[in-house]
C-alpha cells in the first residue's frame, strides 16, 4: 500500500557502542559509496548522433548516503551486490560490470544495516541504479510518479531481469512526487524530476554547510563528454525531454552555484572523499 509517512530519527547501535551517527549540530554528512563499475567497449549507444562511436570508457557506479539529523537517505542502489561473488564480473554486449565490495559491507562500517536506512530514492530504475533496492524495502521509498508507474507497469514486470531487482518496493511505504520533493522539509536535500533518460528520471540537490551545494545528475549526463556535447543516448525514452531537462539542470546548477557530480564519471567520483570519509 502506498502512503506518506513522516521520518522519525533513530538511534543506531553498533557492536562497539554507538555507530557513527549524523552530526548532532544540524550538519548533513554526504558519503560516496562504491557500488560497482562498468567498462564500456563501445560507447556508440551513448549518442544518437554517433559522437562516441568506437570509444571505450570506464564508468563508475556509485551510491550516495546522505545522513541528516532527521534520518538517512540512500540515493541510488548500485549494481546488485552479489556481483562481488563473481570476481571476473559479468558481460553483455559492449558492457562489462564488476564490483569490489558489497553495499551492506560498506554500510556496516558505519554500524548500519539496510533496515536502518529511513529513506531510499533512485534517480531512475535501470539495474545499475536499482540493483540493491530490494534490500531497502523496509525504507520509505521516495519516487517520481511517472517513474513509479513505469517501474511497476506490465511491460517492466515482463522484463524479469530488471523488475526482480526492485520488485519488493511495490509494497514499500512510498512517498510519490511529480516535480520536486524536499526530503527533510528544510530545503537541504531536494529531489527534482528531470525526465528523458526514463519517464521519471530525477536529480538530487544536497546543500552542505561547509562543502556547499552538490548537484547529482543521475543519468541525465552519463559521463563528462555527454555534458560537454549535450548528447542523448539511444536508449533514452524521450530525446526532447532529455534536452529540456539538461537546460533545467544547467539553470539550477548556475542558480545554486553547485558542484556538479556526474554520477558515472570516474573523475568526479575520485574527487569525493574516499568512504567512510565524507563531506559536510
Amino acid at each position: 500500500m502506498v502512503k506518506v509517512i513522516t521520518a522519525i530519527s533513530v538511534i543506531i547501535l553498533a557492536a562497539a557502542g554507538c555507530a557513527a551517527e549524523p552530526a548532532d549540530d544540524g550538519r548533513i554528512q554526504f558519503y560516496a559509496l562504491d557500488c560497482g563499475a562498468i567498462d564500456v567497449a563501445d560507447m556508440s549507444s551513448f549518442s544518437r548522433e554517433g559522437k562516441f562511436d568506437g570509444e571505450k570508457y570506464a564508468l563508475v557506479v556509485p551510491c550516495f548516503l546522505i545522513r541528516h539529523p532527521k534520518g538517512d537517505l540512500l540515493w541510488d542502489a548500485g549494481l546488485e551486490q552479489s556481483l562481488v561473488d563473481t570476481p571476473d564480473g559479468i558481460g553483455g554486449g559492449a558492457f562489462h560490470s564488476t564490483m569490489k565490495i558489497k553495499l551492506t559491507d560498506q554500510l556496516a562500517q558505519l554500524g548500519l544495516a539496510p533496515n536502518d536506512i529511513e529513506f531510499l530514492s533512485i534517480s531512475h530504475s535501470h539495474p545499475d541504479h536499482a540493483g540493491n533496492a530490494n534490500l531497502l524495502a523496509s525504507s520509505t521509498f521516495i519516487a517520481n510518479q511517472a517513474e513509479h508507474s513505469f517501474m511497476f507497469s506490465d511491460k517492466m514486470k515482463e522484463n524479469s531481469g530488471w523488475f526482480e531487482l526492485y520488485a519488493a518496493l511495490e509494497n514499500a511505504d512510498t512517498v510519490m512526487f511529480e516535480n520536486e520533493h524536499d526530503v527533510f522539509g528544510d530545503g537541504n536535500v531536494v529531489i527534482t524530476s528531470m525526465p528523458g533518460h526514463t519517464p521519471g528520471s530525477s536529480v538530487l540537490l544536497v546543500r552542505l554547510r561547509n562543502a556547499g551545494p552538490l548537484l547529482l545528475t543521475g543519468d541525465l549526463y552519463t559521463h563528462a563528454g555527454a555534458r560537454e556535447l549535450r548528447t542523448v543516448p539511444t536508449f533514452n525514452t524521450d530525446a526532447q525531454a532529455t534536452l529540456k531537462s539538461m537546460d533545467q539542470f544547467e539553470a539550477l546548477a548556475k542558480k545554486e552555484n553547485a558542484r556538479v557530480i556526474i554520477q558515472h564519471e570516474k573523475a568526479d567520483f575520485e574527487k569525493l572523499p574516499t568512504f567512510p570519509e565524507f563531506l559536510d
